[in-house]
């Protein structure tokens, strides 16, 4: 009896005791283990930044992105009923195709042809006119595609549209102007490098070609001061230094460095020359080359920026220029559209809503305020 109640209060006095060590023991495994997994885990965020800042994609902010619910069937049945409604309802073809993405577009497309026997896009080419048929047929076709063919249209017959086609070459990435080349060489059978030549001559041309043979370099993590200094000094020695301006090394160099390597450059330039990149651009060529070399820099150091004054320019005076605002709003809603608003909020005082809604009006309005997706 004794020696059983000795053995109980050894168990009662060493048990809590085991049972504290044995806590402290696995708390201590479990901080270690959480240390690991924490640090683990830094590690692969860290690793996951290193992979996306080298060769990724540019990240994209767009205003008009895939509609919850989506039913293509349901949206094809009321498109075909507002085009047979007598005097169309363009309403409901603007709230539609302006609130859903390229692919959802082509999935109503789908089951429109399989429902009405007919094509969707002919019966709104036939439907509608003016600039609503302009923003509704580009919305059908995909940002590559729609890029393509306004610059065939800028190029095909008498004269060229310098303008849209600067804007469109010298605003484009390398990797975008690559997927540009292979559509429209798709769409119209014709190698964009010579319809460029064709339609351009002199130094003009000269630059649009190196920039459409998509030499540039790949942006890289390694960042080359010795490289930077030497073509801040080689551009200001090409043009503010000297007489005259060489030309082909501004061209040469703005067409070949990645963008990373430009905007250091740029900001390198500033110790050689009394001028910033721009304003010697200014001082030193003219006409389309200047407008080139503009669009290019003021890209390279903001592109969404140089969006936004396009757009400001488009509508300043009574009525807007609705081919440049329809081009860009177009080409960009499912891109860089919600920074593009940013930036001209930032930079003109007042939203691009409020912008468009004083500029234009009708079911053009409708379906520009909708692609801007909303004010600020």
């Amino acid at each position: 009896m004794v020696v059983a109640g000795r053995v109980l209060l050894c168990y009662l006095i060493t048990t809590p005791i085991a049972l504290l060590t044995a806590g402290r023991a696995f708390y201590s495994l479990h901080t270690l283990h959480t240390q690991k997994l924490n640090n683990m885990a830094l590690v692969s965020e860290f690793l996951g930044q290193l992979t996306l800042n080298v060769g990724a994609a540019e990240p994209t902010y767009p205003t008009v992105v895939p509609a919850c619910d989506f039913d293509p069937d349901k949206d094809a049945a009321r498109i075909e009923t507002a085009i047979k409604t007598k005097g169309v309802d363009e309403q409901t073809i603007t709230d539609i195709l302006t609130r859903r993405t390229y692919n959802q577009r082509r999935e109503i497309a789908f089951a429109y042809e399989k429902r009405a026997k007919k094509d969707m896009i002919t019966a709104l080419k036939g439907a509608l006119s003016g600039s609503l048929e302009a923003v509704v047929l580009g919305l059908m076709k995909s940002t590559t595609q729609y890029d393509a063919s306004e610059i065939k249209g800028s190029i095909k017959g008498l004269g060229t549209d310098e303008e849209t086609l600067i804007e469109l070459v010298c605003s484009r990435s390398s990797t975008e102007l690559m997927e540009i080349k292979k559509v429209y060489k798709e769409l119209f059978k014709k190698d964009l490098e010579k319809d460029v030549a064709g339609d351009t001559s002199g130094e003009f041309k000269a630059l649009l070609l190196a920039l459409v043979e998509t030499k540039r370099d790949e942006p890289s993590n390694v960042v080359d001061y010795e490289k930077i200094d030497e073509d801040a000094r080689a551009l200001y020695e090409a043009g503010v230094k000297r007489k005259g301006t060489d030309v082909k090394t501004w061209i040469s160099i703005m067409s070949e460095r990645s963008v990373p390597h430009l905007q250091k450059v740029f900001d390198r330039y500033r110790s050689y020359s009394p001028y910033d990149m721009q304003e010697s651009i200014r001082k030193e060529v003219k006409g389309d080359l200047e407008k080139s070399f503009l669009t290019l820099v003021q890209c390279f150091e903001n592109k969404q920026l140089y969006f936004a004054n396009r757009l400001s320019e488009a509508m300043k005076g009574k009525s807007a220029k609705d081919k440049v605002v329809t081009r860009i709003m177009v080409s960009r809603c499912e891109v860089d559209l919600m920074k593009i608003r940013t930036e001209f909020k930032r930079q003109h005082g007042k939203s691009l809503y409020q912008t468009i809604t004083e500029h234009t009006k009708g079911d053009y309005q409708t379906a520009m305020l909708s692609l801007c997706g909303g004010d600020d």
